[in-house]
């Protein structure tokens, strides 16, 4: 009675007990991975058949378990600088641990892995890209005028805007996109701002890498724009733009967001509006005149 008392104490712990699995998500990461005599997997299909299996096992044992992106060039960076045997099954579960509070993560939720592993890809690009543009604000350095920290400065002034964005946006789901050219990246960010009985809803994340990429146009001059589509049932979906300008955005005409949404980016042919879409000039972001310094 005691033994099974201990027995069901320690399955009612394991449910307890949060895991981390570090997931090869395509074939090139896969190959590279089969250089190391420990990683038994020589089929990248049927490595994802088990792994769906194990996290399934897991969801149905009440674990939670989060999934990360395991990178084989981070991985043997890794065991370079701690001294670890990389080809090491152990190593290996160090490494992955380490990604559970450094690297690109999403919780396991029961979905196929076809389904999961594009949000994983996207969550990995989006950490990418907001340390990138955090790189390029933090060598700004400081105003040679004032001494201001211009990265700093940028990131201020960035919020302050898309807080006006927002402010001033029609009602309904708004989905924004700013993009800024490179060299030697373009960076592109995403933020979705969903209406939720008339209280905006925002993921964390999603702003702060929005408002770094934002800040980076606006400190450094690049070429880019930033887009808003609004959606409300009932009605036409309302596009907003505005060119990224030192320091602050200026407005896109209504033909301008039109020429803008039906030019193909790659080949510059014209592409058919889309039905049921309007394409506005945007609100008065109430900001008048300019600073009259600028970094």
């Amino acid at each position: 009675m005691a033994y099974t008392d201990h027995r069901t104490m320690r399955r009612v712990l394991h449910r307890e007990v949060a895991g981390t699995i570090g997931l090869l998500a395509d074939e090139h990461d896969f190959r590279a991975m089969r250089r190391y005599d420990s990683f038994v997997f020589d089929d990248h299909t049927t490595y994802l058949k088990h792994m769906e299996a194990v996290l399934r096992t897991r969801a149905l044992q009440g674990s939670h378990t989060t999934v990360a992106l395991f990178d084989p060039e981070d991985y043997a960076e890794y065991c370079a600088e701690t001294g670890l045997d990389p080809d090491s099954h152990t190593s290996r579960t160090q490494f992955t641990a380490a990604l559970a509070s450094t690297g690109p993560t999403v919780p396991y939720d029961g979905r196929p892995l076809a389904d999961l592993l594009p949000g994983l890809v996207d969550e990995a690009v989006r950490q990418a890209t907001w340390e990138y543009a955090a790189t390029l604000l933090a060598r700004l350095g400081t105003c040679a005028t004032c001494g201001e920290d211009l990265g700093r400065a940028a990131f201020t002034r960035a919020s302050h805007l898309l807080a006006r964005i927002l402010d001033t946006a029609p009602p309904g789901d708004r989905h924004l996109v700013c993009s800024v050219s490179g060299p030697p990246e373009a960076l592109v960010a995403v933020l979705r701002a969903d209406d939720i009985a008339g209280r905006t809803e925002l993921d964390e994340s999603e702003i702060l890498e929005f408002t770094t990429v934002l800040a980076v146009g606006l400190a450094t001059g690049s070429p880019g724009g930033l887009v808003m589509r609004t959606s409300e049932p009932g009605s036409p979906d309302r596009v907003h733009g505005w060119r990224l300008r030192a320091h602050g955005l200026e407005p896109l005409t209504a033909g301008e967001v039109f020429d803008a949404y039906c030019t193909d980016a790659e080949s510059g042919d014209l592409i058919s509006p889309e039905s049921n879409v309007d394409y506005c000039e945007p609100p008065d972001l109430g900001e008048g005149p300019s600073p009259a310094h600028h970094h």
